[in-house]
């Protein structure tokens, strides 16, 4: 298994209250596959997430990426992984608004070991044609294309979606979603999704369910969908 998360428990306190968020949580995804973790809110989504993208840490169990135990790392192992390893695509998009969109891709590019070319990403992603704009001149699909592009130029092993079609439109967003699996079946690159969106599931390999900070029930898609014809 490419990821791997064995027990994971995270909590959090308030004073002498704890809230436990994640209790003993197990899951796995295979490396090139696309996963979908489904749950409502204060299930334990974003926490789960951000443990897996290193921005927050376990209290215990193991979290394994491509057989590397990250909870073991220390902060600056924990750095190299986010810079090296993984993309990050969120609901908003966090684009630098003075910078062209190919100045926001730029950015990543120059601090990554083995990033991929500019504007190979720009055509993977639709908007070659837009390199010398400047995000306020784009659509939100455009600006989303923009940070998706911003997280594949360094050719992660793992892209983490934090609710990506939150902000868009119908449209739009099958759109992003038919964008992401053609960047898995491009770059076979391991993506794992977050949303409130059960349609989503349809496109992955692996579902997830998550309540309360467990894994209820796992699925693995006998077929899966092309974005352009899952509805909700």
């Amino acid at each position: 298994m490419f990821l791997e998360i064995q027990n994971l428990k995270k909590s959090y306190f308030n004073g002498n209250i704890e809230t436990k968020v994640l209790k003993d949580l197990n899951m796995s995804l295979d490396k090139g596959e696309i996963g979908v973790i489904l749950g409502p809110s204060g299930s334990g989504k974003s926490t789960l997430m951000n443990i897996i993208g290193g921005i927050d840490r376990a209290d215990g169990g193991s979290v394994k990426i491509d057989g590397a135990d990250i909870t073991k790392f220390n902060d600056s192992h924990l750095t190299n992984y986010r810079r090296d390893e993984l993309g990050f695509i969120f609901q908003f998009y966090n684009l630098v608004p003075n910078l062209t969109v190919g100045e926001n891709i730029e950015v990543v590019a120059n601090i990554s070991k083995s990033p991929i070319s500019i504007d190979e990403v720009l055509k993977a992603v639709g908007i070659l044609d837009k390199k010398h704009r400047f995000p306020r001149e784009l659509s939100g699909g455009e600006q989303q294309r923009v940070s998706i592009a911003r997280a594949i130029v360094k050719n992660p092993k793992l892209l983490l979606c934090d609710e990506v079609t939150g902000a868009l439109d119908y449209t739009t967003s099958k759109e992003i979603l038919k964008l992401i699996q053609q960047i898995n079946a491009k770059y076979q690159t391991t993506i794992l999704i977050i949303t409130h969106n059960t349609a989503i599931s349809a496109i992955a390999n692996r579902v997830y369910w998550l309540r309360e900070g467990q894994i209820v029930q796992e699925k693995i898609n006998s077929e899966i969908l092309p974005a352009e014809r899952i509805e909700w």
